[in-house]
């Protein structure tokens, strides 16, 4: 398990699965988006797999001379479909909680629009002290050591691979598209059934690493 830091707690999340399930807002952006450009699109199938970029996704559906214009109205139409139908998964606002409540601070690092980001945690009501997206795999590492982060929780293969980028413990919840088991042979350090249980892995880390 990687080292702690005597530097002040900073814990990082993820958004998709991690803090938000945002699959019923992601399918009906897709949906959107299919009605108005003609392309089918399995909406369904999409956000069994969410975590990679969203050009990843969009390469699946649209030719490569159109994925600019439609990145570009997939995040104006998430602004429509996406917020009401979101909700924070289990223990979301409790995990937030727990770090303030140990003196940390909270970043959320995240493979989504960045502004799309922000507007997601202030729906749900849930207060980040730094958000960074755009990311994915080792770059969520980058922006995980920019912000002194020493644990990162997240639900995908590629945050365990941010989380060891940035020398961070690699905290897995099984929310996502991955069991528990397939989280630990990926190498997370520790596997939650959800964030629920997130408070008490942490005053239990603390405690044992001060």
């Amino acid at each position: 398990m990687p080292a702690t830091s005597d530097a002040p707690l900073t814990v990082g999340f993820d958004l998709d699965m991690t803090l938000l399930d945002t699959r019923p807002g992601i399918r009906a952006t897709y949906l959107a988006l299919s009605a108005e450009t003609g392309t089918a699109i399995d909406a369904d199938l999409v956000v069994t797999r969410l975590g990679p970029p969203l050009l990843d996704e969009l390469r699946n559906w649209f030719p490569e001379e159109r994925l600019e214009a439609v990145v570009h109205r997939y995040r104006t139409l998430y602004r429509d479909h996406a917020f009401a139908p979101t909700v924070p998964l289990p223990g979301a606002h409790a995990a937030l909680d727990a770090v303030r409540a140990h003196g940390g601070r909270v970043a959320v690092i995240t493979g989504k629009y960045e502004p799309n980001a922000r507007l997601h945690l202030e729906h749900a009501g849930l207060r980040a002290d730094a958000v960074a997206g755009d990311l994915w795999a080792e770059t969520k590492g980058d922006a995980l050591r920019e912000h002194g982060a020493t644990v990162y929780v997240g639900d995908h293969l590629g945050d365990i691979r941010g989380a060891r980028r940035a020398g961070a413990v690699a905290v897995a919840v099984a929310t996502g598209p991955y069991g528990a088991g397939e989280l630990r042979a990926a190498g997370a350090d520790v596997v939650l059934a959800d964030l629920t249980a997130f408070p008490a892995w942490l005053a239990g880390h603390l405690a044992a690493s001060g």
